[in-house]
């Protein structure tokens, strides 16, 4: 069997201490052994934990299998971290996810481009292992253009600017960490985030070259289901999930509020982010919550530039000037009057082929229409 390479920033050590966690413990020692902090992360001293060593037998596992599911699994045998691994390998073997691979091998045959390569399909598991979530973000269908997905949602590679709904993303983030600064070279990396415990999971996993939504309803979107409910239903003590938009939320509707947290709004795509996406407190939230359930290990750093963290207290002159320029940036942003009709929104926000708009607008241009027309009702 041919082996896939991994790429260098997806690299995961593997650590072996299997203690029992304290009753109180962090969010990483609830799940797992405490680990030791990994040399040169990103943009803060986080940095992806060491996993706790598995109790699935792999190899057992991989002998059990047919010859034609070992082909058509060598994707998931090879890439997919194993402890989500361990977790759904029962869910790869279904016909349904088999069906799957047979479509993508014969998109490949077909001399059909798709993204995102190989080998970076499965990264969100490697980068974020199960037992490290802390923060779930749901995105919907992978950037459909070169050099842009990359396995994490709402993420893109350099030299790639952020797209538009990410850098909506950032303006939020600075209205609620006024000390947050946007990535350097107009990045839109966000390994540090998933370094860290933030699950970027798409719905749908691949898309063919220039074509949004082209893989959608091939059985992606029941597998990436079952990744949420895996969530919800094994990390008891909770985690916060994270749906920006309509298709989104319906993908956490049947999670347990009680333990988990539910953040939702509109879209951070332009289409819809002037509709309370800016002021809707997410990252902040999410931290809120996280501390009281883990103490402050829980919280998240969502910083993206070296020497820097939104964890640090920043002074009243700092905050009063970051919220200011959060404000003139959200004004910039938003194009669309309070009062619109679907008709004008449609006008005002043409998609451009040469534009660097998200594969996810489509969405989000329903999402949007759909709180226009409610809108026209109310007049």
């Amino acid at each position: 069997m041919a082996t896939l390479k991994r790429k260098g920033d997806d690299s995961i050590s593997k650590g072996a201490d299997t203690k029992k966690p304290k009753a109180n413990g962090s969010i990483a020692s609830f799940f797992g052994a405490v680990p030791k902090p990994s040399i040169g992360s990103a943009a803060s001293g986080d940095s992806a934990v060491s996993a706790p060593a598995a109790k699935f037998d792999k190899k057992k596992w991989v002998d059990s299998l047919t010859g034609e599911q070992k082909k058509l699994l060598q994707l998931e045998i090879e890439t997919l971290d194993d402890s989500w691994l361990a977790h759904l390998k029962d869910e790869i073997t279904s016909k349904e996810f088999l069906e799957l691979k047979k479509f993508l091998e014969r998109e490949t045959k077909a001399g059909k481009t798709w993204f995102p390569p190989k080998e970076d399909v499965y990264s969100w598991s490697r980068h974020t292992p199960f037992h490290n979530v802390k923060v779930v973000i749901v995105g919907q269908d992978p950037y459909h253009n070169v050099n842009q997905a990359h396995g994490l949602a709402f993420s893109v590679r350099p030299p790639t600017p952020a797209p538009p709904s990410l850098k909506n993303m950032y303006i939020a983030l600075k209205k609620d960490y006024p000390t947050f600064v946007p990535p350097p070279n107009r990045s839109g990396l966000l390994t540090p985030w998933a370094d860290r415990g933030v699950l970027l999971l798409n719905t749908c996993l691949t898309v063919r070259i220039h074509e949004a939504n082209s893989h959608s309803n091939r059985g992606w979107e029941r597998f990436t289901q079952k990744v949420i409910d895996l969530v919800a239903q094994k990390r008891t003590r909770g985690v916060v999930f994270v749906a920006w938009g309509t298709p989104a939320g319906k993908r956490v509707q049947k999670i347990d509020k009680q333990k988990h947290l539910i953040l939702q709004s509109v879209h951070p795509s332009p289409l819809s982010a002037s509709r309370g996406f800016f002021d809707c407190g997410h990252f902040k939230a999410a931290n809120e919550w996280l501390i009281k359930r883990y103490g402050k290990d829980g919280e998240v750093d969502w910083a993206l530039s070296p020497g820097t963290s939104t964890r640090a207290t920043p002074s009243p002159a700092d905050a009063a000037v970051g919220a200011a320029a959060a404000e003139k940036a959200v004004e910039i942003a938003s194009t669309s009057p309070t009062q619109i009709t679907a008709e004008k929104l449609i006008e005002k926000t043409p998609l451009k082929p040469e534009e660097d708009v998200d594969s996810e607008d489509e969405a989000a241009l329903e999402e949007a229409l759909r709180l226009a027309e409610e809108e026209v009702k109310k007049e």
